[in-house]
């Protein structure tokens, strides 16, 4: 029953996509499991279904299904960065705090 992520990430992928286009995608349910079953055996599901959320989100036009395939690694390693620059900013912003109360 490994296909059962993959077809929950599709449905996941036709909803996301509806809500953005207000129209379904027409997209082969069996044909697209083994693109989607790559990025989960590549990622993980809850990962993979991060990635899928975070396309959506993308100012990418269309959100076509072959082009997360393609390009969820660079997806998720910008994710990554993004959290690394929070975690940075969130220390820098305590540093800071601590350095003005110090002066005081």
């Amino acid at each position: 029953m490994a296909d059962k992520g993959a077809y929950i990430l599709l449905s996941l992928y036709e909803s996301l996509y509806f809500s953005k286009y207000n129209r379904k995608p027409r997209i082969n349910k069996y044909k697209e499991k083994w693109g989607m079953q790559d990025v989960i055996d590549s990622v993980g599901f809850e990962r993979a279904k991060e990635i899928l959320e975070y396309y959506f989100n993308t100012g990418k036009v269309g959100h076509q299904l072959q082009f997360f395939y393609y390009n969820f690694d660079r997806m998720d390693d910008m994710m990554n960065q993004l959290e690394q620059d929070r975690e940075n900013r969130a220390r820098l912003i305590e540093q800071t705090k601590r350095l003005v109360q110090g002066e005081e």
